[in-house]
C-alpha cells in the first residue's frame, strides 16, 4: 500500500499516478481524457469568444438574421440570440455554459439575451492578457466581482431614474423600446396592446407584493390563419376541443363549471381479470354493474348541478349518455396546465374523484362559454371580465411568422413584468455601458496593486456594446467610439449619451426616447439599442442589471475552472452505469 504522500504528490497529467518503484498506478479508468493548468483556461476563453462571435451581428435594431436547419429539416429565421443558440450543439463544456446563460437570461428577464453573450465573451477575452502575465485566477474574480458590485451599485442609484407604473403611455414607450429589434416592429402599437393588456390582467396583488406569472396564467394559442392583425387577448381560456356528443350545447352563458382528475368510467383492476361466464345471463350482471357504477359517479355530479364538466381523463359513452340526459356539457382529456387556468377562471376548485364533489367546488366565476370552429378546428372558450388568467390568440399567414412573432411576444410580455416589478429604468444605446466604462475607470485609479488592471478591464469590456452597435450599421467604430468617451468625460450630466443603433450616430437618449428595465440590465449589464423611436429608451435599465451580473458571474465561474475530466460510457457496461437485471 503506498503511503498517502506518494499517492497524492504524484499525479499525472495522464490521469496516472506512480508508486514506489515508478510503476504507474491508473486512478481514472480507460477512455478517460483529462486536460490541466493554463491550456484548459485558455480553452474556456476561446469558446467563449467563439459562441459570441455567432451571435454579435445580431445586436440592435440593424441586426442580421439568422437561418438555422434542424437535423429533420426544417428552418428558423431569427435575431433573437436565446433561439438562435437553442439550435446550435456544440460539444465544448464551456460553450455550452455560455448557450444555458443566454437561456436562464430568457427565463429571468425575458430580453437581452444577446447582450448577455456579447458581454460575457468580451469579459473572458480580457481576461486571457492576464493568465498570460502569470496572474492567478483568484486575483481577476476578485477585481471582477468589485467591479460588477461597484457597477450595479452605479447603475441603481446614478444611472437610473424611476416609472410611474400606473402610467401606461409610460410603459408603453418602454415595450417599444424592447420591440424595435424585432420582426413583428411593423405591427408595434398592436404588440403594446397586448403585452400591457395580458400582464395587467394576470398581476395579482398578495400583500403588496405583485405577483405575475406569465408561464402559469398567460397561454399563447397559435391558429395558423388569418392575419397578424387579428392578434388579440382573450380574458379567459382557449382550449383547441370540442365537446364529447354532437347534441350537448356549445354556448352556455353564466355557466356552472365543474373540474374532473379522474376517469368517467368504468375502473377496471389493476391486475390482469379473468371472467369464465357460463350462463348467458350472466353477461347481463356484468354489464349492469358497470352502467351501476358509472351511474354512480355522474349521478354524484348531477347532484351539485353544474352546466358544464371538464375533466383530465376520460369519459366512457355511458357517462356521456347520462351527463346528456341531464343537459350537462362535458369536454375531456385536458392538460393539467389548462385546467389549473380554468380552475382561476372559474373560480372553481379540480376535484380528484367525483364521491368528493361539494357545493364550493363548483365554479360559478365564468361568463361565457362558447365553442367555435376556426378552419378544420374547434375552439373552446370559457371567458370572464374579472379573471386573472388570459390567452393570448396569434394569428398569421404560416407557422414561421407565428413563431416569430411569439418569440418578439414573449419578450414584450417580460418586459411589461419587469417594469411592473422593478420601476426603473436605464439609458439604452450603449449610454449605460459606457457611462460605468467611465466611472469604473475613474475608480480604478484609486485601487492599489494588480488587482487595478483586472477592473480596468472590465469597463473596458462594457464598452463592446456600443462599439457592436456600431459595427452592425456600418458606422465608423473608431471616430464614433471615441467621441462618446469623450462625450462622457466632458460632463457628468451626459450619462444618456449613447449610439444611435439605426444611424451608428452619437444621440441623447433622453431625446431618443430607448430605455430598458433596471433588472434586466443589471443582469446581462446591456441591452442592445432597442428602437429608433424617441420612447425605446426607457426599457434598458431592468434588463442592463440583470445582463451586467450574468455576464460577468458566467465569466468568474469559467476563470475558476483549471481541469476538465471527460470520459465515455462503455458499450458493455464496464465503468459505466449498472445494467438493469433482466426479469
Amino acid at each position: 500500500m503506498l503511503p498517502p504522500g506518494d499517492v497524492f504528490n504524484s499525479v499525472c497529467s495522464d490521469s496516472k499516478m506512480m508508486g514506489a518503484g515508478g510503476q504507474p498506478i491508473i486512478v481514472l479508468s480507460q477512455g478517460t481524457k483529462r486536460e490541466s493548468g493554463h491550456h484548459v483556461q485558455i480553452g474556456n476563453i476561446t469558446a467563449c469568444k467563439t459562441i459570441a462571435d455567432v451571435i454579435r451581428t445580431s445586436l440592435g435594431p440593424r441586426a442580421m438574421l439568422k437561418m438555422l436547419m434542424d437535423p429533420m429539416g426544417g428552418i428558423v429565421m431569427t435575431n433573437d440570440g436565446n433561439a438562435i443558440l437553442r439550435e446550435i450543439t456544440v460539444k465544448h463544456p464551456a460553450a455550452k455554459s455560455m448557450i444555458d446563460i443566454a437561456r436562464s437570461q430568457d427565463e429571468e428577464t425575458g430580453d437581452g439575451t444577446t447582450s448577455v453573450i456579447v458581454l460575457a465573451g468580451e469579459v473572458m477575452s480580457q481576461a486571457q492578457q492576464f493568465l498570460e502575465q502569470k496572474i492567478h485566477p483568484t486575483i481577476i474574480i476578485q477585481a471582477y466581482r468589485a467591479a460588477l458590485e461597484d457597477a450595479i451599485k452605479l447603475a441603481e442609484e446614478k444611472f437610473s431614474r424611476s416609472i410611474d407604473i400606473n402610467n401606461d403611455e409610460e410603459i408603453k414607450t418602454v415595450v417599444r423600446s424592447c420591440l424595435g429589434t424585432k420582426m413583428i416592429s411593423k405591427w408595434m402599437d398592436l404588440a403594446v396592446d397586448i403585452a400591457l393588456n395580458a400582464v395587467k390582467t394576470i398581476r395579482v396583488d398578495k400583500g403588496g407584493i405583485n405577483e405575475i406569472d406569465i408561464k402559469r396564467y398567460c397561454r399563447i394559442e397559435k391558429i395558423p390563419g388569418g392575419m397578424i392583425e387579428d392578434c388579440k387577448v382573450i380574458k379567459g381560456v382557449i382550449l383547441n376541443k370540442d365537446v364529447v356528443h354532437a347534441k350537448m350545447r356549445r354556448r352556455i352563458e353564466n355557466p356552472r363549471v365543474v373540474l374532473l382528475d379522474c376517469n368517467l368510467e368504468y375502473k377496471k383492476g389493476e391486475s390482469q381479470t379473468s371472467l369464465e361466464i357460463v350462463r348467458e345471463e350472466d353477461i347481463s350482471k356484468i354489464l349492469e354493474q358497470e352502467e351501476i357504477a358509472i351511474r354512480k359517479q355522474c349521478d354524484e355530479i348531477i347532484a351539485v348541478k353544474p352546466d358544464l364538466v371538464f375533466t383530465e381523463k376520460g369519459v366512457s359513452d355511458l357517462a356521456q349518455h347520462f351527463l346528456l340526459k341531464a343537459g350537462i356539457t362535458v369536454l375531456r382529456r385536458l392538460k393539467k396546465t389548462d385546467n389549473n387556468r380554468l380552475a382561476r377562471v372559474c373560480n372553481a376548485r379540480i376535484v380528484n374523484d367525483s364521491c368528493d364533489l361539494r357545493e364550493e367546488d363548483v365554479g360559478t366565476g365564468a361568463d361565457l362559454f362558447e365553442i367555435t370552429k376556426i378552419g378544420d378546428e374547434y375552439y373552446t372558450y370559457v371567458t370572464s371580465s374579472k379573471t386573472t388568467a388570459c390567452t393570448v390568440v396569434l394569428r398569421g399567414p404560416s407557422k414561421d411568422v407565428i413563431n416569430e412573432v411569439e418569440r418578439n411576444l414573449q419578450d414584450a410580455l417580460h418586459v411589461v413584468r419587469n417594469v411592473f416589478l422593478n420601476p426603473r429604468l436605464v439609458p439604452g444605446g450603449g449610454a449605460l455601458e459606457m457611462a460605468l466604462a467611465h466611472a469604473l475607470v475613474e475608480k480604478g485609479k484609486s485601487i492599489e496593486g494588480v488587482r487595478q488592471f483586472p477592473y480596468k478591464a472590465v469597463a473596458r469590456s462594457l464598452e463592446v456594446i456600443p462599439r457592436t452597435l456600431v459595427q452592425n450599421c456600418g458606422g465608423s467604430t473608431i471616430r464614433q467610439l471615441t467621441a462618446l468617451r469623450a462625450k462622457h468625460a466632458q460632463s457628468g450630466d451626459n450619462w444618456t449619451w449613447g449610439i444611435d443603433g439605426c444611424s451608428g450616430k452619437l444621440v441623447d437618449m433622453k431625446e431618443l426616447g430607448i430605455w430598458d428595465p433596471l433588472s434586466v440590465r443589471i443582469q446581462v449589464r446591456h441591452h442592445y439599442l432597442s428602437s429608433c423611436s424617441p420612447y425605446s429608451l426607457l426599457y434598458c435599465m431592468l434588463i442592463r442589471c440583470q445582463v451586467l451580473k450574468t455576464a460577468v458571474e458566467t465569466s468568474v465561474m469559467l476563470l475558476r475552472i483549471d481541469d476538465i475530466v471527460s470520459g465515455t460510457k462503455k458499450a458493455n457496461g464496464g465503468d459505466g452505469p449498472v445494467k438493469e437485471m433482466p426479469m
